[in-house]
């Protein structure tokens, strides 16, 4: 499933929550005691380092509902590429509007560029193979969603959303039920209509997955040279299945992982660590 928009209704109600962390009952009482109540303004959001943009639609958002009679020109969309200083958004109307909307604004469009910025560079080092690149769920708590936009805004792709929309085995499971064989025995009436992936830890646990049926392995924390053995493994057993690999995956080794033939390389990097991409606002009273 591929996240490529999200609902007005979410973006509106995350930014409320966003607006009234920041704001609470009192307001910006700083702006308050400085600028005077009529004073107008003109400001411009702009990035101070090279990116990929995300999360404009809840920027827009944060000013709308601060004050709706602000005069808000997007000057970029989701997705385009950032040089430095460029230019993403700007606002006119009430100076105080202005500073009450700005860090709720500024903290989604970094953060969700931040992701996607991560995940569009690591999808330019693979680009030349045949590897996709995929998501995890290790998000933000609440932010799932919003972040595998993100994802998908960077050039990424989205790996099942929860644990509802798609039967992953993992380790876990196997140890549980005793096997690689017992989980995908357990699972077989349920997964009929559902592609069925599992995890598995070595060549061994492999070679029973293949003679067990399964749609998708994920091969997790191999070293390229033991995917090769592992995706030469299914070939030869003349089976369909996709490989996935996976397991602290970062720039430094993707390449290589990417370049062993994997179908799938899923970095929960991208979500859980991008750094944030450095955006301002840059005021100028009327």
């Amino acid at each position: 499933m591929a996240i490529d928009k999200l609902s007005n209704e979410m973006v509106q109600s995350l930014v409320k929550g966003a607006l009234v962390e920041d704001l609470n009952k009192e307001g910006d009482i700083t702006s308050r005691a400085l600028i005077p109540a009529t004073r107008t303004a003109e400001a411009s959001i702009s990035n101070r380092k090279a990116g990929v943009l995300c999360g404009l639609d809840f920027a827009l958002a944060a000013f709308a509902q601060v004050d709706s009679t602000l005069d808000l020109t997007p000057h970029k969309k989701d997705g385009d590429t950032l040089a430095v200083n460029d230019k993403i958004l700007t606002i006119k109307g009430n100076a105080r509007a202005i500073m009450e909307g700005e860090r709720t604004a500024i903290n989604f469009i970094g953060h969700l560029s931040g992701i996607a910025s991560a995940t569009a560079h690591l999808a330019a080092l693979i680009k030349h193979t045949s590897a996709k690149l995929y998501d995890t769920r290790k998000t933000t708590p609440n932010l799932r969603v919003v972040e595998k936009y993100a994802v998908h805004c960077g050039g990424g792709n989205n790996h099942r959303i929860g644990l509802y929309d798609g039967i992953l085995i993992k380790d876990n499971h196997i140890a549980v039920v005793g096997g690689v064989q017992q989980a995908l025995d357990a699972v077989r009436d349920i997964g009929k209509n559902m592609v069925v992936e599992i995890e598995v830890d070595t060549l061994s646990q492999l070679d029973t997955a293949i003679a067990a049926g399964t749609d998708v392995v994920l091969l997790d924390n191999m070293p390229p040279d033991i995917l090769r053995q592992a995706i030469a493994r299914i070939k030869e057993a003349g089976a369909n299945i996709t490989t996935e690999a996976s397991g602290g995956i970062n720039a430094a080794s993707i390449v290589a992982i990417a370049e062993s033939g994997v179908d799938y390389v899923s970095v929960g990097s991208i979500t859980h660590s991008a750094p944030t991409l450095d955006v301002g606002l840059d005021i100028s009273i009327n």
